[in-house]
């Protein structure tokens, strides 16, 4: 066979750093700290400490294929740590802190994770589970002002030198490593490649994804501690784009102050923080100066088509994007193709609120109940699934989850979906989250995107519940805007607006708060739990 005169260059993690270090030096690199000061740095400086903590890796003893855990929010170490230990051809595995201690653990032991290196306000979340692990070293950033008697961030950092030992890096090696929330079950471990995630970031980057460049100010919302924060530091990294890494700092005020103050132009994020934002920004519309392209990304959970024309309303683009741990995680992004755009406005809508189309690399297909492959017609639902390169073909010590692939290597998400002609995806909901009442289907994620559209309603959740004689029926629990009234009654009666009689749920509760799982989503299992004595009238 003949082959190419291209050169076989490694795609490696190493190569977005060695460019940004150098092409765009001077770029800043923006976190706020704990006490709401904003720390500058540069893509320069990153990448001279990246090298230098990888050369202190090294000295430590760190060898490719070993495992260093990271728990710290988003932040230049952080980022500074993205780089430095897959660049030695270690594996950066980032525990997720909004996991409950004994998880947490679970997953260190399992990952066989031998470093920590640890924000020192995160101290007192590692002490619930310090005496069920055991790291041979753990290295503490000075970030927050909690005493402590480990070793020292920036003492460690200067035990390095300039330049680490070379490592000839396969790109195929794991850089990364992610568990899965855990909801059906122990979590299970991801690994992401050198060569997969820079081909996701190139993938990101493009114009009809985030369409990211030099010019962009970027803020990944989204966690750098779960799923590579979408993969956006990378991206950013790779076009030469401003960061602004918001820290522990969260609440829609503090986003909109950094926002405000650094110029941020596209952000990421979970509905639960941009419902927030959005009543922010309508409860003290005068108070930030934004700018005038600024784009969000949402994902993570189904989005309300109410939240995106909502943030239409104020001149702002949410985009709604889809992915899972296992894809990366993005693996489709909702960019309106021109054929849309002759379309009514109800249907512009509805193209606006579904899950998007997939990414150059990434094929998606749904498959029924019979096993048969669904035409794209917009209407026949099954399983998605999905493979790509940088969509996982296994979890990392979990031979049990086998069943997770199919025989001719596809991913299958537990996603419920249609998929429209023009390649759109429409999640219907989780496999485990529909309801199936009197042989017939329901979903509770329609059901909730309405429920969310009303002005009253901050934030609803549907589940199913045991019926004597439907199998199952939707029980909505409801939280109240602040100050607002409603009753279940007028619950019910918005919902028949859209819905028929038999969807509507037969009991409405209103709840202070919906339980969250570590990623922002609604934890539907401890609603089950909670409501699993419900009896019905």
């Amino acid at each position: 066979m003949l082959q190419s005169t291209m050169m076989n260059m490694p795609l490696t993690l190493n190569s977005i750093l060695d460019r940004c270090g150098s092409l765009f030096a001077d770029v800043d690199i923006i976190s706020n700290t704990p006490d709401k000061q904003l720390h500058k740095t540069n893509y320069g400086e990153v990448a001279r400490r990246a090298r230098q903590l990888a050369s202190a890796l090294q000295k430590a003893g760190v060898k490719p294929g070993d495992r260093v855990a990271t728990l710290m929010w988003n932040h230049y170490a952080h980022l500074e740590c993205y780089f430095a230990i897959p660049s030695i051809g270690a594996v950066i595995h980032t525990l997720n802190l909004r996991l409950h201690g004994d998880d947490i653990a679970y997953i260190a032991n399992h990952a066989e994770d031998r470093i920590l290196i640890i924000d020192d306000m995160l101290l007192p979340l590692f002490r619930e589970f310090e005496d069920q692990v055991s790291f041979e070293r753990i290295i503490v950033l000075n970030y927050g002002g909690e005493p402590h008697t480990h070793e020292d961030y920036e003492d460690f950092l200067s035990s390095g030198n300039a330049q680490p030992e070379a490592v000839d890096i396969d790109e195929h090696w794991a850089c990364g490593m992610c568990y899965t929330s855990g909801t059906t079950g122990k979590p299970k471990g991801v690994l992401y490649g050198h060569r997969s995630s820079v081909l996701h970031a190139m993938g990101f980057a493009l114009p009809d994804a985030g369409n990211l460049s030099f010019r962009d100010t970027i803020c990944p919302v989204v966690p750098m501690f779960h799923a590579k924060a979408w993969g956006l530091p990378y991206a950013g990294a790779m076009v030469g784009a401003r960061q602004v890494l918001p820290g522990p700092h969260l609440d829609a005020e503090s986003l909109l102050d950094l926002f405000s103050q650094t110029g941020v132009n596209f952000t990421a994020g979970v509905p639960t923080i941009w419902m927030r934002v959005y009543e922010s920004l309508t409860r003290e519309p005068t108070r930030w100066s934004l700018s005038e392209n600024l784009r969000l990304f949402v994902g993570g959970s189904a989005t309300p088509s109410s939240l995106i024309e909502n943030f239409r309303s104020l001149g702002m683009t949410l985009q709604t994007v889809w992915g899972m741990t296992e894809t990366s995680p993005i693996a489709s992004v909702s960019t309106m193709r021109p054929e849309i755009d002759a379309l009514d406005t109800d249907e512009q809508k509805r193209y606006r609120a579904r899950a998007g189309i997939p990414l150059p690399l990434v094929e998606l297909r749904v498959q029924t109940d019979d096993g048969e492959l669904a035409d794209c017609d917009g209407k026949t639902v099954g399983e998605l699934q999905a493979r790509g390169p940088w969509i996982t073909n296994s979890y990392y010590n979990r031979p049990d989850a086998a069943d997770s692939f199919t025989d001719d290597g596809w991913f299958c998400t537990g996603d419920v979906a249609a998929i429209t002609p023009l390649g759109y995806v429409q999640i219907s909901d989780r496999t485990k989250d529909l309801i199936k009442s009197g042989g017939e289907w329901i979903s509770s994620v329609d059901l909730e995107n309405e429920l969310m559209a009303h002005a009253d309603i901050a934030e609803a959740c549907v589940i199913a519940v045991s019926h004597p004689k439907w199998m199952e029926r939707p029980l909505a629990a409801v939280v109240k805007k602040p100050g607002a009234e409603i009753s279940d009654t007028a619950v019910k009666d918005h919902l028949r607006q859209k819905f028929a009689n038999w969807w509507i749920p037969d009991a409405v509760v209103f709840v202070d708060e919906i339980p969250k799982t570590s990623t922002g989503k609604f934890m539907k299992l401890r609603l089950r739990e909670q409501f699993a004595d419900w009896h019905w009238d």
